[in-house]
């Protein structure tokens, strides 16, 4: 089926659903709104989804995580991202500390054949494949030190971000729906998209 011909149908389907929807609120009965006063029992009061409002909130995250990896998620109360933080950094300290040990145990290889002296890899080993491993085991670590630097700093940064986002007030009176309108004059169909808010 061409683009062309697929473009129609979906719009014919989003109008389809727009339409039942709002023959659903048509039908529906409006529920008088209930103001709770600070007094009226905690039924009554509407529950908040996101946290009241605090300025210092972000940087206090931000400065647990820097302290103590994971603090800050702790704080924020998504202790779920804690093993990740610690697996995102410990990782990459494992194979720093095994790829230490290569490095070390082919660079001491390597020094004795220099000295004349028998070393574990004599005979399987040239001098040059030895100087390329230890290469290999250096840039190795390198790349393991800047992972964890790299999973440490966003384990700082998620700590933040989540603090603001926590505040964030996502309300079901701001809405995106798909739109189809019909233009009583010429006859021509109009897609797009609407955008409600209501106050």
């Amino acid at each position: 089926m061409k683009s062309k011909q697929l473009l129609p149908l979906l719009f014919l389907l989003l109008l389809t659903l727009q339409l039942t929807a709002q023959e659903n609120d048509s039908l529906s009965v409006e529920k008088p709104t209930v103001i709770a006063s600070p007094e009226a029992p905690a039924a009554l009061k509407k529950e908040q989804d996101y946290k009241p409002y605090n300025a210092l909130a972000p940087a206090k995250a931000a400065f647990y995580s820097a302290i103590l990896p994971g603090l800050g998620q702790i704080y924020n109360g998504r202790i779920w991202k804690v093993p990740l933080v610690y697996a995102g950094i410990g990782i990459p300290v494992y194979f720093y500390i095994d790829n230490d040990k290569q490095y070390d145990r082919y660079r001491t290889a390597y020094k004795q054949r220099l000295a004349g002296k028998e070393d574990e890899f004599a005979g399987r080993i040239s001098d040059q494949g030895l100087r390329r491993a230890q290469e290999l085991y250096q840039r190795n670590k390198e790349i393991s030190i800047l992972v964890a630097i790299g999973f440490y700093a966003l384990n700082i940064i998620d700590a933040n971000v989540d603090a603001h986002l926590q505040q964030f007030n996502v309300s079901e009176d701001l809405s995106l729906k798909p739109n189809y309108n019909l233009d009583k004059f010429t006859g021509k169909s109009n897609y797009g998209f609407s955008l409600n808010f209501k106050f």
